[in-house]
């Protein structure tokens, strides 16, 4: 089976450096083996996107020398695919309506000493009404998932008892992320997921999710993600500063080095087609650092 990778931003916003840090990653894993690389933008939180992000996005990856293959795919454009997937899931009786509120759900978790954030199974046993404002669970009754990450190594997990059965579909009728992803992924034929290790207690619920579609399983690579001095993940929420569009060659040869890679220093004196030329014929995933988070280093000048 051909390679095929993707980098799947959401338009919250520019890339920043932890952006760089992902789209970097599954961009050399996929050209290191002869693969295609896809851009697909998950533009499935309407009030958090920001106007323009998406062709900004678009715009930053171009200016900083990637080339994707095909047409950027939009997940707002596919909620009628979205909608023929549920409605299969509840066809087959693996899925249910929930009508519990947040504050409903938290006093179940207490009364049954389950942990935050994983659902006591309350409208598993008789779903809420349709004609009442609810979610859309997926049942994950049984659903163990052990896989090989190939840099945070094995991991195991029990959706059913450590996450519960997740939302497919929010009360607010937006689609939940691990439904658009798990459906995209299967028909964009994606044959490994290179991303931030900030996703990776996601893996399992969304293999248990592919399981239950009957669609394959592809290989994951969680790299990891960087932090601030405070050691929170950067991102839009912590103030993460966009990327520089004069000069690129810092945060490239940058991002390089956080991955583990050793570019060497006269690649700053060069140009982008000159960085993308060695870091083809030089990535080694194999260097990436073994960890879930790394500091954010200092700008090389």
């Amino acid at each position: 089976m051909k390679y095929i990778g993707r980098f799947a931003p959401s338009p919250t916003g520019p890339l920043h450096f932890g952006s760089l840090i992902a789209a970097l990653g599954s961009y050399l894993q996929a050209r290191h083996r002869g693969g295609k690389w896809l851009v697909r933008i998950e533009d499935l939180d309407p009030p958090r996107e920001v106007a323009g992000a998406s062709d900004l996005i678009l715009a930053t990856l171009e200016r900083y020398g990637f080339e994707w293959d095909g047409e950027v795919w939009y997940q707002s454009r596919r909620h009628a695919i979205y909608l023929e997937v549920l409605a299969g899931l509840a066809h087959n009786g693996l899925s249910y309506r929930c009508g519990c509120s947040r504050k409903q759900v938290a006093e179940q978790q207490q009364r049954q000493g389950l942990p935050p954030g994983v659902y006591p199974g309350t409208c598993r046993r008789q779903q809420a009404s349709p004609h009442r404002r609810h979610a859309i669970r997926l049942n994950t009754e049984g659903q163990r998932v052990g896989f090989l990450d190939a840099v945070q190594g094995a991991i195991e997990q029990d959706v059913e008892h450590e996450v519960g059965d997740f939302v497919l579909r929010r009360a607010d009728g937006l689609f939940a992320y691990q439904l658009a992803v798990v459906v995209d992924d299967a028909a964009q034929g994606i044959t490994e997921i290179v991303r931030g290790s900030d996703l990776l207690d996601s893996t399992a619920r969304q293999i248990a999710l592919q399981r239950l579609l009957g669609d394959p399983t592809p290989s994951y690579l969680h790299l990891p993600v960087v932090v601030n001095e405070l050691g929170q993940k950067l991102s839009k929420q912590t103030f993460a500063p966009p990327l520089a569009m004069d000069n690129p060659l810092p945060a490239l040869v940058l991002a390089l080095r956080f991955l583990g890679q050793q570019p060497p220093g006269e690649l700053l004196e060069g140009d982008v087609a000159s960085f993308w030329r060695w870091a083809f014929a030089n990535w080694n995933a194999t260097a990436i650092p073994r960890t879930l988070a790394l500091p954010l280093p200092a700008m090389p000048e």
